[in-house]
C-alpha cells in the first residue's frame, strides 16, 4: 500500500498531508507550511479501535477515523518534494503498523486555495470499524485502554484541545469527552466522600509510662 501512494504522489512535487487527529498537535514530522482546512464528503469519528497506539489486543482502545459522509476541518501540512519519501516512511510506522488505516488523496480547501493531499480513511467494512457505541461503552475504554502512546483519554482530550486552539469546532467530540471527565469527577467525589465518612483506623497509642 506504502509503494502505491508513493507512486500516485509521484515524488516531483512537494507532499501534502492532512491532518484530523493526532497529526494535528503531534505531526513528528518537518514542514513548510500548516493550514487550516475542510475536506467535504468525510468526516472525523473517534470510531476506529486502536490495538497498538492507545489499546491493546486485550483491551482496545480508540482513534480517530475518517469516515465518508458529511465534511471535516483539520490542518494540511506540506513537506518538501525531498523530504517526501522519509516522511510517508516514518508515518506509516506510526499510522500503518496493522495497515488499518485506506489512504486516499482528497482535495482539501484552505484559505488560500485547494491542494490534493494525503489522508488516512476508515472503510465500515473495516474489521477496525467500531460501527455504534454506547456512552457506558466510551466511559469503559476511556477509563481503562492504554497503548504505547498513552491512554484514549487522553488522546481524545489532546485532540479536542488543539481543535479548539485552532477554533475547529467538533460537537460529538466535546460530549464523548465530557462524559469521561464526569465519571473521573464522581469517582473523585465518591473516594472522597468514602475517606470522611470512614477516616483511617490507624490511630496513635498513647506512650507507656510504665517501667520495667
Amino acid at each position: 500500500m506504502l509503494d502505491r501512494v508513493i507512486e500516485e504522489w509521484g515524488g516531483h512535487e512537494d507532499l501534502w498531508l492532512f491532518g484530523y487527529g493526532s497529526l494535528i498537535w503531534r505531526p513528528d514530522f518537518g514542514f513548510v507550511e500548516r493550514h487550516p482546512a475542510r475536506v467535504h464528503g468525510w468526516h472525523r469519528a473517534l470510531k476506529m479501535w486502536s490495538r497498538v497506539n492507545r489499546g491493546t489486543v486485550e483491551n482496545p482502545g480508540l482513534v480517530f477515523g475518517l469516515l465518508s459522509g458529511g465534511s471535516c476541518r483539520g490542518m494540511v501540512f506540506r513537506v518538501p518534494a525531498a523530504d517526501g519519501l522519509e516522511t510517508l516512511g516514518r508515518l506509516w510506522l506510526r499510522e500503518m503498523p496493522t495497515g488499518v488505516y485506506d489512504p486516499k488523496w482528497l482535495e482539501c480547501m484552505t484559505p488560500h486555495s485547494t491542494v490534493r493531499a494525503l489522508a488516512f480513511t476508515l472503510s465500515r467494512r473495516s474489521p477496525n470499524f467500531t460501527g455504534e457505541l454506547s456512552d457506558e461503552r466510551y466511559r469503559q475504554i476511556f477509563e481503562s485502554a492504554v497503548g504505547r502512546y498513552g491512554s484514549s483519554l487522553d488522546y481524545a482530550q489532546q485532540t479536542l484541545l488543539e481543535l479548539r486552539r485552532h477554533a475547529i469546532h467538533d460537537a460529538a467530540l466535546s460530549r464523548l469527552v465530557k462524559l469521561a471527565e464526569a465519571r473521573v469527577s464522581a469517582q473523585a467525589d465518591s473516594v472522597a466522600l468514602h475517606a470522611s465518612v470512614y477516616p483511617s483506623s490507624s490511630v496513635s497509642q498513647p506512650e507507656s509510662t510504665s517501667k520495667e
